[in-house]
């Protein structure tokens, strides 16, 4: 492990996690102007064998994988394979049925095409099938008028936007993310991890349940698989929960409407977040089938030193035009989220400071991954941050793990 003497707090903040019981397993780094400052990691990647969290441990870290589906996109319209601002339907003329015909790629990126559900329950057979599950997408009406409002969309973002990358290229996201992201950089990053990957992989564990329960489980019908965190009202935020008093500035009302979506089998919310369902699977997103998947939206593989690595390389202008990345920064939605409830931000698959992407500085870009992983840059200091784990947080705790190391990494500045 390494820590540069000017984050010690950084370390401290780690090491206090483990020591009052927090943390299983968990990996942090930090680069500054390029330079890896702070690359922690401890504790126990698999808690039925015992085995050891080691440097080259990566995890899984679910909706982390936006913002490298994102990139894969933006270098395709740096060389003018794609036009964010033109129709989807262009590149595929499939995806104009049932009045989608003026949504642009654009629409995508920022969560505005009111998709955010599939409509069917997507049978365990096809999730390593992507172009199954976007033409049932295809196939669907928007549930509001495309560009009037944003609303997360939990998984469909990833097989929408990896549908429009595959027309472009014929090729998977994890495909290129294997060969122009990952592997050129040589970054411990897998959309679609390979079987050794696979098998040194930290095994995830689902969020404890509190007493006494401030909600339902999860989706009804859904078993509780240990990595498959029971649903609560805060957990549907991606990565973060309600602890410490950190509501400020949440509107009661957004927050009541989220404990009542929770309660709902059909809100969107739980629709959002349960199809495809990893909980079909034993063991979750630990089974083989959804590690190896590569799906765009949750589906990413990394060590923290692999994630973080990758948005060092965003800000170093190794993976997009400085220009390009600025642009995608640009929030194009911030306020009242129509699956979420509380305000959300993008850019063009990114997240910006908000409500549920809790951040130090304004000009911090990223996304987070439900329970408590975290990617993030921020260009005007330089800096490139990440945090994965295997405890996946509740939303009585919440998970302030990441959020107080991030913070940490800013006093430190």
């Amino acid at each position: 492990m390494h820590c540069d003497p000017r984050f010690s707090r950084v370390r401290e903040v780690f090491e206090r996690h483990f020591a009052d019981g927090e943390e299983l397993g968990a990996a942090f780094a930090v680069y500054l102007n390029g330079e890896l400052v702070v690359d922690l990691w401890d504790g126990i990647a698999d808690r039925h064998t015992g085995r050891r969290w080691e440097h080259d441990t990566p995890a899984f870290a679910y909706s982390c994988t936006k913002a490298i589906t994102a990139a894969v996109l933006l270098r395709l319209a740096e060389r003018g394979l794609v036009d964010v601002t033109a129709p989807v339907a262009d590149v595929w003329p499939e995806f104009a049925a049932r009045g989608k015909g003026a949504i642009t790629v654009e629409h995508l990126l920022t969560h505005q095409c009111g998709l955010p559900v599939l409509e069917d329950p997507v049978p365990v057979e096809e999730f390593e099938d992507q172009a199954a599950i976007a033409a049932r997408l295809a196939g669907q009406a928007p549930l509001w008028a495309p560009g009037t409002a944003h609303g997360y969309h939990a998984l469909t973002y990833g097989f929408l936007v990896g549908e429009v990358i595959r027309r472009v290229t014929g090729k998977s996201v994890g495909d290129l993310v294997a060969a122009e992201i990952a592997g050129p950089l040589d970054l411990e990053l897998w959309v679609g991890a390979p079987d050794p990957v696979i098998g040194r992989a930290a095994r995830l564990k689902a969020a404890d349940r509190p007493q006494p329960l401030t909600a339902t489980e999860a989706v009804p019908g859904q078993r509780p698989a240990e990595a498959v965190p029971r649903q609560r009202p805060a957990e549907a935020v991606p990565g973060q929960g309600p602890a410490d008093g950190r509501t400020a500035g949440r509107s009661p009302d957004a927050l009541a409407e989220m404990a009542k979506a929770a309660l709902d089998p059909q809100s969107l919310m739980n629709r959002a977040l349960g199809n495809p369902g990893m909980h079909l699977l034993k063991g979750g997103a630990n089974h083989p089938v959804i590690l190896r998947a590569g799906w765009p939206a949750a589906g990413v593989v990394a060590t923290a030193r692999g994630l973080a690595g990758f948005y060092r390389s965003l800000i170093a202008g190794d993976l997009l035009d400085p220009g390009t990345l600025r642009e995608a920064m640009r929030a194009r939605v911030n306020g009242p989220d129509r699956v979420l409830f509380l305000d959300t931000a993008f850019g063009l698959g990114f997240m910006r400071p908000s409500l549920t992407f809790l951040m130090p500085s304004e000009t911090a870009f990223g996304h987070s991954g439900l329970g408590g992983s975290v990617g993030l840059g921020d260009p005007e200091r330089r800096l490139a941050v990440a945090y994965v784990m295997n405890r996946m947080a509740n939303a009585v705790s919440g998970n302030l793990r990441g959020i107080r190391l991030v913070e940490a990494v800013y006093k430190s500045l």
